[in-house]
């Protein structure tokens, strides 16, 4: 996971201004090892910042998301946040349901699943596997 000042001068070498708000959000992913929701950051934001909207809030979300700063993934409850993997090599994840804890699947199973047209050029993809992790699923056994 990024950690504050890497997320800071990734955002910064891609020319977006650090604000002060802005560098509140980069310690607040940095330092939260699950998902937030764009209201989780709101009503945290909130409580330092008054008069913050929450379209601030979403905005900062997207473009530090289109950054590459913070990760997005769509649960079934809505979208959520989270810093960005420290890995340099592109991969993707495994994401328990209940703790929301991510593993990292090391390499991309894009070529073996999918036969791509040929008059179709992919430009980016995702792959995501949602599941429970065995203290989870232990925990559901001994209810």
């Amino acid at each position: 996971m990024l950690k504050t000042e890497q997320m800071l001068q990734k955002m910064s070498s891609q020319g977006l201004r650090i604000t002060e708000q802005r560098r509140t959000l980069a310690t607040l992913f940095a330092e939260t090892e699950g998902y937030l929701t764009p209201k989780d950051v709101y009503e945290y934001m909130g409580q330092q910042y008054s008069g913050l909207s929450f379209d601030t809030v979403y905005r900062n979300l997207r473009v530090m998301h289109e950054l590459g700063v913070l990760e997005q993934v769509i649960f079934e409850e809505g979208m959520k946040f989270k810093a960005h993997c420290s890995a340099s090599h592109h991969h993707h994840h495994m994401i328990c349901l209940q703790c929301e804890k991510t593993y990292p699947i090391h390499y991309c199973p894009m070529p073996a699943l999918t036969d791509v047209p040929e008059r179709f050029q992919v430009v980016k993809h995702k792959f995501e596997v949602f599941g429970y992790c065995e203290t989870c699923q232990y925990k559901e056994e001994q209810v």
